[in-house]
């Protein structure tokens, strides 16, 4: 059994990610704010035994330092999230993602903890390569569009933690998410397949920014998840950046349709200029795929998880999130 912390444990990932660690007979200490997480998230677990939750920042240093006291590894969740909250408030984005990640990495050389730290495929910008690898440059845009904000300010989390495992022997590894989706995603801050599925199920339209062609891969939460823990549990991994996803590439579009598909077909798709949807200083990625088979080669695995197996399973949880369902 080992003593595990998730920060940002209520949110989407991190709440499967401690479900799935007390699975495996942890003892998991959950820190979250709640300010993007959702205490619903942890209603499956909310009473077992081996689980803390402890409400409060991970700005919070003197609480963060008290959590980090009694745990062997960490699972550094916590962050700003989601497209249309980092286009609002850029200074948010940085001030969370920047400063508590530096804060954590050093409470955990102390006692050389074991770190996960979650990034994003938002750090490569806008390189224009067809898949992306994890030694690829990172091409952002100017600082005059927000959005850069959040891929920035996750490529330094990145240099932190490399460079505490360089100077400091730090038993950390870097997981670059893409597209993760599953049950209890909601669409609030701009995640795609949640807005998706919302709108076909209340009769449409499903609104596509922009002509649909952009193109992104979907990754299930509990293959996702599994990476995870895998990662931190195989020391040949510590030290590096690992791509974190499915690789199986599909156009908005063609998302879109399939959702439809599955829910009414007689619902209609309306498109929608990224520019009402997020201001004129907007900038997005047309393509993002990754190459995982870094991860592959360590893990001997990565997702696999069809596109439709994966909407089945979003589509059957929210439908009974609806009002009036009965389980």
């Amino acid at each position: 059994m080992q003593r595990c912390l998730v920060t940002g444990g209520a949110g989407f990932i991190g709440s499967h990610l401690s479900e799935r660690l007390l699975e495996m007979g942890n003892e998991v200490t959950i820190l979250d704010d709640l300010s993007t997480g959702r205490r619903e998230n942890l209603i499956p677990i909310e009473n077992h035994p081996r689980l803390r939750i402890r409400t409060g920042s991970i700005t919070d240093s003197v609480l963060l330092a008290e959590v980090m006291a009694k745990v062997d590894v960490v699972y550094h969740m916590a962050a700003a999230v989601g497209v249309k909250l980092v286009a609002d408030d850029p200074v948010r984005t940085i001030q969370t993602n920047i400063y508590p990640t530096e804060e954590l990495l050093r409470l955990a050389v102390q006692r050389q903890q074991r770190v996960f730290i979650a990034s994003t495929s938002e750090v490569y910008g806008k390189n224009p390569k067809e898949r992306w690898i994890e030694e690829d440059d990172l091409v952002f845009g100017p600082t005059s569009r927000p959005r850069w904000a959040y891929g920035c300010s996750k490529a330094i989390d990145e240099f932190l933690a490399l460079a505490f495992h360089r100077k400091f022997g730090l038993p950390v590894v870097i997981g670059r998410f893409f597209n993760v989706v599953g049950p209890r995603q909601v669409g609030h801050y701009g995640m795609v397949i949640p807005r998706f599925v919302d709108a076909a199920l209340k009769g449409g339209p499903v609104v596509v920014y922009d002509d649909g062609q952009q193109v992104r891969c979907f990754g299930h939460v509990r293959e996702v998840v599994d990476a995870v823990i895998g990662l931190v549990e195989t020391p040949s991994a510590h030290g590096s950046v690992y791509n974190i996803g499915s690789d199986e590439p599909v156009t908005i579009r063609q998302l879109a349709e399939e959702i439809i598909q599955r829910v009414d077909p007689a619902v209609k798709v309306d498109f929608l200029p990224y520019r009402e949807a997020y201001g004129d200083d907007f900038e997005d990625v047309r393509r993002r795929v990754p190459d995982v088979s870094r991860l592959e080669k360590v893990l001997g695995r990565k997702p696999t998880m069809k596109l439709g197996a994966i909407l089945d399973d979003i589509i059957r949880w929210k439908r009974t999130q609806l009002p009036g369902h009965s389980t």
